[in-house]
């Protein structure tokens, strides 16, 4: 990583309701940025609000931060030169964030708050709703570089401009890379045993442990 994190663009939304396929879709997806600092407490970000609190926010996930520099892969691959900061939903646009330097249990300090790496972001239908594009998922699955979720340690203050610094680095090897790219590549090298002993890191997300017992309970079969 370097180390030279700094958060380029601090971003929140309201939920809204909009139409897609026909259908109502309550999201709080389209973040836009805010000059001002944000409070962080333990479960989100004061200001910002989540639709679905089954699949985002809460414990897990209260904080979202995407580096900016994936943007000009986005800008390309979508053919988009606009994309502004938070089109992935993301609070956080930070630099040189790099997911297969972050590792799980990592803790950072983003202004005065403590947060902790928990897990990789899964994305849902509603990314391809933000980007404007169909398959914006599997591309965005299939470049594993997916944003980084933290659990808040200690609640306090961000906003644009502030250096992130990393408090504590983990003593394992087990990237947000590395457990993304093993969960969705069948081909990965050593899956079995990554599963294994990410399922023995106490930092991880539940929602992950349940997602990596469950497809070692296949593979075992």
């Amino acid at each position: 990583m370097g180390f030279n994190v700094k958060i380029i663009s601090t971003n929140i939304s309201r939920a809204k309701t909009i139409l897609h396929n026909g259908k109502d879709v309550k999201t709080g997806i389209f973040k836009v940025p805010t000059g001002d600092e944000v409070t962080i407490e333990t479960y989100n970000i004061i200001g910002d609000e989540q639709a679905d609190l089954i699949h985002h926010g809460g414990e897990h996930k209260a904080v979202y931060a995407f580096s900016v520099n994936h943007y000009d892969y986005w800008k390309g691959i979508l053919a988009n030169q606009d994309l502004s900061y938070g089109a992935f939903g993301e609070n956080f646009s930070v630099s040189n964030l790099a997911e297969e330097d972050v590792k799980i249990g990592d803790q950072f300090r983003f202004g005065s708050a403590l947060l902790e790496v928990s897990q990789p972001r899964v994305p849902c239908f509603k990314l391809g709703i933000a980007l404007n594009n169909a398959n914006a998922v599997k591309l965005f699955t299939k470049t594993y570089c997916t944003g980084v979720y933290f659990r808040v340690l200690e609640t306090g203050g961000a906003q644009t401009g502030d250096t992130v610094s990393i408090e504590k680095h983990a003593t394992h090897d087990i990237s947000i890379k590395k457990l993304f790219q093993a969960y969705f590549d069948r081909n990965y090298v050593g899956l079995e045993r990554g599963f294994s002993e990410a399922l023995d890191l106490k930092e991880l997300a539940p929602e992950w442990k349940d997602k990596l017992a469950k497809r070692l309970s296949i593979t075992n079969d």
